[in-house]
């Protein structure tokens, strides 16, 4: 009983966190590397554009519970979900135009089109305040638990409940969604296909008819899907703040750079690790192995390698790592 017991509490902390956790990167991680590997530029606009998806989904899910409009057991934002991606593709579109499509065409280095990322990033980050200011906003609602501890406990026997969280589930469901559409695009469409030729040889697409220019705003759209849902599950599972979001570029970043820069296969492979890695080596493994050893073996400390405040320091680590070592990533992607 003791070892379901130690299994149990795992899987509250660890398993069930991090694989929430881990799809949310990976969702993130996709949009930096479809930026990456066909408009040669890493975005570091990315998590605010994630924070402007959520705020505009936050604001229309408020709208709708005023108008007495829910989801149900579900989250009223999934509704309000569609209006955010509109709005997040309508700004980056828009940001393209106004602002990439002018060094695009001027054929600029990557270095600059990275800068120019960076002011778009704080011009974002200012309209994302404005519009919703700069506390933590909740907007979660419908069940909160999937299963609960109580209810697990009474179901089981053990000491330990095991608790899932609705946000938590949706987050895993939506994200495999997500990916399965964007690999069937990406490989079951004239579009997808032209997409993918685009990214392997620029000069032989546009030889072979390619719009690049549609290619652009196609990748631009799919890329307001994926960090407006990104942002909106981590708001449901965590909370709003806007700050939050460019703070998650980082680990999105080393997701994309772990997997292989460019490679949307190694973007979700290295959502996971960073996932696993900051969860693992930032909780406290006492309970865990006060269960699985003999009595009077218990540890005196905590067995917490790294406070959690430190859980960014795993990412920029793992970064740093794979860059001196490898850095085409796990999947061979494009080098940095």
């Amino acid at each position: 009983m003791d070892l379901l017991n130690a299994l149990v509490v795992f899987l509250n902390f660890v398993f069930v966190p991090a694989v929430s956790y881990g799809a949310q990167l990976a969702l993130g991680a996709l949009g930096v590397t479809l930026i990456y590997g066909i408009l040669r530029f890493s975005n570091f606009a990315h998590g605010d554009t994630m924070a402007f998806g959520t705020a505009i989904t936050i604001l229309c899910t408020f709208g709708l519970q005023a108008l007495g409009i829910t989801f149900g057991p579900l989250p009223t934002a999934l509704l309000a979900l569609p209006v955010g991606i509109v709005a997040t593709a309508l700004l980056l579109l828009g940001t393209d135009r106004v602002v990439y499509r002018f060094y695009r065409e001027r054929k600029a280095a990557p270095v600059i089109l990275v800068i120019v990322s960076m002011g778009v990033m704080f011009v974002m980050n200012g309209i994302v305040r404005f519009i919703i200011g700069v506390g933590d906003v909740t907007f979660a609602d419908g069940a909160r638990f999937l299963v609960s501890a109580r209810g697990f406990q009474e179901w089981s026997g053990l000491e330990e409940g095991l608790a899932i969280r609705s946000s938590q589930a949706i987050t895993v469901v939506t994200a495999a969604i997500a990916v399965a559409l964007l690999f069937w695009f990406l490989n079951h469409t004239r579009t997808g296909k032209s997409m993918r030729a685009f990214s392997d040889n620029e000069d032989l697409a546009l030889l072979s008819g390619i719009n690049p220019e549609r290619v652009v705003a196609i990748t631009w759209i799919i890329v307001a899907a994926l960090a407006t849902t990104a942002g909106v599950l981590y708001g449901l599972d965590k909370s709003f703040k806007a700050f939050t979001y460019f703070q998650l570029l980082l680990p999105i970043f080393a997701a994309a750079i772990v997997g292989g820069l460019g490679n949307p296969l190694g973007a979700i492979a290295g959502g996971f690790v960073i996932a696993f890695s900051e969860v693992m080596l930032t909780y406290a493994w006492r309970k865990v192995v006060l269960y699985a050893l003999p009595e009077g073996w218990a540890p005196d400390g905590l067995l917490q390698l790294m406070s959690t405040e430190y859980k960014f320091a795993v990412s920029f680590a793992i970064l740093i790592i794979v860059l001196l070592f490898r850095p085409t990533g796990l999947f061979r992607g494009q080098s940095v």
